[in-house]
């Protein structure tokens, strides 16, 4: 073999080799970027006593009926429920820096109920659920914030009720939230669907609350 044939035969090997080293590095960044794909994401539900399931097994409250429902659906994704019982909004504005402490994709705050029982200002609820979601924002930008929407009994008076019942749904358009627009729909002020104390859903009623939750956050998934 002459010297240009040699030259052009070592050229050819070094631009096949190139040529592989090209596609093996395109066949690994699939390949990563499949992983990174992959990786199990996270729920946090930050609430009260709703969301804490008072009075039942942990498993019967909606936030682990939502982790069935995801696993059933084969998706990747965990729930944590950070609820906690007798939580109001200012309660957990207090708390919210030891929640964000974890790594997050979607943040559902249900917290107000408490405030409106207590006779508390509505305008009070929402400055402190506004000063959360700013809060996760600020810490997590990727996060999606999801409202849970609240109602009282009308035996609070009228104009309360109306206030507290609007404050959801405008806060969530201003800060360009999803929002479920009643927590207990279908379950609020049902006897056979509550506790005695008639605040608390049964696990019946948390079926039906999670049914609820589960129609705004699936196509969030």
């Amino acid at each position: 073999m002459d010297a240009n044939k040699s030259h052009s035969f070592s050229r050819s090997k070094s631009q096949s080799r190139g040529a592989w080293v090209l596609v093996l590095f395109g066949l690994f960044a699939s390949f990563a970027g499949r992983l990174s794909a992959a990786e199990t994401r996270t729920i946090i539900f930050f609430g009260d006593s709703l969301t804490a399931g008072s009075g039942l097994d942990p498993d019967e409250a909606y936030p682990a009926l939502i982790q069935k429902k995801i696993e059933a659906a084969g998706l990747l994704w965990r729930v944590v429920n950070a609820g906690l019982s007798g939580e109001t909004t200012a309660g957990g504005l207090r708390r919210l820096d030891w929640i964000l402490r974890q790594p997050m994709d979607i943040f559902v705050i249900e917290l107000g109920a408490n405030d409106g029982l207590r006779g508390l200002p509505p305008e009070l609820t929402r400055t402190n659920l506004q000063s959360m979601i700013d809060r996760i924002r600020a810490r997590y930008p990727h996060v999606i914030v999801v409202l849970a929407g609240m109602q009282l009994p009308p035996n609070l008076g009228p104009e309360h009720t109306r206030q507290f019942a609007a404050l959801y749904p405008e806060l969530a358009r201003a800060n360009h939230a999803p929002l479920i627009p009643f927590l207990l729909d279908r379950v609020g002020g049902e006897t056979t669907l509550n506790q005695t104390d008639g605040l608390h859903p049964t696990a019946e009623g948390h079926k039906l609350v999670a049914e609820t939750v589960w129609q705004v956050l699936q196509p969030l998934l």
